[in-house]
């Protein structure tokens, strides 16, 4: 197939590796891409969030596939672009992706639906701010209503910074005050076309930046997939209670979610709730949900974009295990320092086991140069944990970027 590929991150570096472990022979073009992603297949410098523009390159080069990675574009409607013109693609329509993009219309969609989650109050001023803030009480949880890169969502048991998280977020729109809930989180990605779905392989992902979950929140510091201490019958709860209402619900409403549905969840000791809801594949969970993926991906995106997932058996994965740990620029995630050389990856090529996914590169003078704030997702596949896990590490010691830092306990409690 003639694949186009929409980003620029590790979840698009991973996406473009597993397909490329088809050898199947695709065409596949990124757009923007990056400088690892840039490595691997031809990139095209065009601007993914215009819907107008992606929908005319793709026409002009026979794309049989477009896969919409990050979050911006579906919420612009990129999409609905492609749609009309008649080119398949995976990735919800900007109504659909509004349970990324809003998260008051995906708890409204949650309660239409019967979809278990916490109670939550939309706030527009401070004072009913602090008026929920007092009300679920600590720890508080405070959550941009829109799209906020990862950094919208506050948990502290501080009512001070709570508030102050509060007001920065109301100069941008809406707020969500939200009780707290306990317990394992688990992202699972399930695909849909509009009518099925099928999951793929739990993972944990570490939102906080610093070991024993210290820190501000991130957008991701590191995964690991599978699961083995999730209870028996997980998955198809979460099918049966939140998956498969939350698509009919809005199928109902003319809203058909084709793409990618994350569900951010957390065992409680009342059951299964869902914290959020994304549009597309989880970043850094991706980096180890994919490589473990036996059944070719290329056919399950285009099955969902063409509306037969209900033609195909559930994914097959391996029974290896997979840890990703991210590497960060100095002062991530609050003001990352750039435009530092990375050295080390050539030492990495033929790495048994170890593949490196490029979130935020340039490259330069025949290396490469750091360009945001989460750099490098480095990758392990293993029997065990253990051994996932050293792999991983000792692949970080080989890399070097001035000033950066990444946790040291991804995976650690599976692994002892």
């Amino acid at each position: 197939m003639r694949i186009l590929v929409l980003g620029s991150g590790a979840r698009e570096h991973a996406i473009i590796t597993s397909l490329l472990s088809e050898n199947a022979g695709h065409d596949i073009v990124a757009a923007p891409g990056n400088a690892g992603i840039a490595a691997d297949v031809p990139v095209v410098a065009l601007d993914p969030t215009n819907g107008d523009v992606v929908a005319g390159y793709a026409l002009d080069n026979e794309v049989d596939l477009v896969i919409i990675g990050p979050e911006a574009p579906l919420v612009a409607g990129v999409a609905d672009k492609l749609r009309t013109r008649g080119i398949p693609v995976f990735g919800p329509s900007k109504a659909a992706a509004a349970l990324e993009g809003s998260k008051t219309f995906a708890k409204r969609i949650m309660d239409e639906a019967g979809v278990p989650t916490g109670r939550a109050s939309r706030v527009g001023t401070i004072d009913e701010a602090a008026a929920a803030i007092d009300e679920y009480g600590a720890p508080y949880v405070v959550k941009a209503d829109g799209l906020a890169a990862g950094k919208g969502v506050l948990v502290t048991p501080d009512r001070r910074a709570a508030l102050e998280h509060a007001e920065y977020w109301l100069h941008h729109g809406s707020v969500l005050v939200e009780e707290f809930l306990a317990g394992q989180e688990v992202s699972l990605f399930l695909l849909s076309d509009g009518h099925t779905v099928l999951p793929l392989s739990p993972a944990q992902d570490y939102k906080r930046a610093y070991d024993h979950d210290e820190g501000p929140n991130t957008g991701g510091m590191g995964a690991y997939s599978p699961l083995p201490w999730l209870p028996k019958g997980f998955v198809d709860e979460v099918i049966d209670t939140v998956a498969l209402p939350t698509i009919r619900q809005l199928a109902a409403e003319q809203k058909p979610f084709i793409g990618l549905l994350y569900c951010g969840l957390i065992l409680t000791a009342k059951g299964v709730r869902v914290i959020e809801f994304n549009a597309r594949f989880g970043d850094p969970e991706t980096q180890v949900v994919l490589p473990r993926l036996v059944t070719p991906l290329s056919g399950l995106l285009l099955a969902a974009a063409t509306g037969g997932l209900g033609e195909l058996e559930r994914p097959e994965f391996s029974d290896e295990v997979a840890v990703t740990v991210v590497l960060a620029s100095e002062g991530y995630p609050e003001d990352p320092i750039t435009g530092r050389a990375i050295t080390g990856l050539d030492k990495l090529k033929d790495a048994k086991g170890v593949t490196v996914a490029h979130a935020a590169t340039v490259a330069k003078d025949g290396g490469f140069v750091a360009t945001g704030g989460r750099v490098l997702s480095v990758v392990a596949l293993g029997d065990t944990f253990a051994l996932a896990r050293e792999k991983a590490y000792a692949a970080l010691e080989v890399i070097s970027l001035e000033g950066s830092h990444f946790r040291t306990d991804i995976a650690a409690r599976v692994a002892e």
